[in-house]
């Protein structure tokens, strides 16, 4: 049976330095510091919308860049997209190793 995505998104999120994790909208977010760096999307409510993801801080750059190169794998997400944010689907056999880096 295969693991819930959030529980591999937890390890790699709490594996970094000074991490934390705190429910935020009902989801659980990733902090360092006083700083959100990210944030589960559960598929099965409006964040997700259908899908699991993960939404992390990027440069706007970065997230139009990512996009462009992978739009399968990388959305703007709700909310804090136009801020840079950038969303990596987690129901489709993710690259956790990509997911890590974003992190």
């Amino acid at each position: 049976m295969p693991r819930h995505p959030l529980d591999r998104l937890r390890r790699i999120a709490l594996a970094l330095p000074g991490a934390w994790e705190k429910p935020s909208h009902g989801e659980p977010t990733f902090w360092v510091g006083k700083k959100m760096f990210a944030t589960f999307a559960d598929g099965a409510n409006h964040h997700g919308a259908g899908r699991h993801a993960v939404w992390c801080k990027a440069a706007p750059i970065t997230q139009e860049i990512l996009i462009a190169q992978a739009p399968d794998r990388y959305f703007r997400p709700p909310y804090v997209g136009p801020s840079g944010w950038v969303g990596v689907h987690l129901d489709a056999a993710p690259d956790w190793a990509e997911v890590e880096a974003r992190l």
